[in-house]
């Protein structure tokens, strides 16, 4: 339908709001695309002094120049998207479903760059229940947005495999660089009329809804795989949680190791190499964690601050 730089004066409009979504919206603004808008979440009070921050799409917005448009509800004001005319909305880990009257307004309808391989992992937490899960691999999906949770037409998918040494952080920034190179090679595609899609395959979806403060705990009941997918799932934000004495303890990074004692799970069964806490089928021993009023450290730093043995204190089940 379009050839050269023709094709990239059609105006598209980026929705996203976390720093995964930054970074593929810069690639695209820094390879030429006309970028009218971004739509991002609200800016949000962050940290312990509750400061208003901006959201990370937010400052892209400002460092190019391109205006920036925050809504509580989408669906309840998106009269302003009909006003910019574009012709291509792109969305990227923006967090709210978009209404079905929205998708229709732009002229090659609207996308996504979701971050598993479709149809597994639909919804707001896909990198986090991709390790928590076990998964051996994941990827990045681009797809056709319909007024259904990220049930459209696959038009593109890469995979990559999940490593033992990625936690949320590691496999998040792998990810970007991977949505980064597709969506650039993708759009020159899409507007060309090349891109038929996929329907997706509804008998295997599976979902990977947003973390619940309740699945942040660690359930040392459960086998020391399953303990260390969970920790390396959340780390480093937010962090899977345990309660020792009454306070929280965040943990950040473990290993697995091997204990066939009788201790029951949850007890603090070893401290010289650092802590080493029995679960239901051996025990992890944690490397970075954060005692609730002190800064993250190494278990043995702490282990060497301490004043009063944890050693066979049971953390809560």
């Amino acid at each position: 339908m379009f050839e050269g730089d023709n094709m990239k004066n059609k105006k598209i409009i980026l929705m996203g709001t976390p720093s995964f979504a930054a970074s593929v919206f810069e690639k695209i603004i820094l390879d030429g695309w006309n970028v009218v808008a971004i739509i991002s979440q609200p800016d949000r009070p962050i940290g312990r002094h509750h400061e208003l921050s901006s959201t990370p799409t937010k400052k892209i917005g400002e460092k190019y120049q391109i205006q920036v448009f925050q809504v509580e509800k989408i669906k309840n004001d998106y009269s302003f998207v009909e006003n910019l005319s574009p012709d291509l909305i792109i969305t990227c880990a923006y967090g709210q479903i978009i209404p079905e009257a929205m998708l229709k307004i732009p002229t090659y309808g609207c996308i996504n760059i979701h971050a598993s391989l479709l149809p597994k992992l639909r919804g707001g937490a896909p990198i986090h229940r991709s390790i928590i899960n076990g998964y051996d691999k994941t990827g990045i999906t681009i797809m056709e947005m319909v007024y259904k949770m990220d049930a459209g037409r696959i038009y593109k998918q890469m995979e990559t495999p999940i490593y033992e040494s990625d936690n949320l952080e590691i496999l998040s920034l792998r990810l970007q660089e991977i949505a980064s190179k597709m969506i650039i090679e993708f759009l020159p595609e899409y507007f060309s009329g090349k891109c038929i899609g996929i329907i997706q395959n509804e008998s295997l979806v599976t979902y990977g809804y947003n973390i619940k403060r309740e699945e942040e705990k660690i359930n040392w009941n459960l086998s020391s795989k399953d303990v260390f997918n969970l920790i390396r799932g959340l780390s480093p934000n937010p962090g899977a949680y345990s309660i020792l004495d009454g306070k929280i303890v965040k943990i950040y990074s473990c290993e697995i190791v091997v204990n066939d004692g009788n201790q029951e799970p949850g007890t603090i069964i070893s401290l010289e190499k650092g802590i080493v806490v029995k679960t239901l089928d051996g025990a992890i021993m944690i490397n970075l964690v954060q005692f609730e009023g002190r800064k993250k450290m190494s278990s043995l730093s702490y282990i060497n601050g301490l004043k009063d043995n944890i050693l066979n204190k049971k953390f809560d089940l």
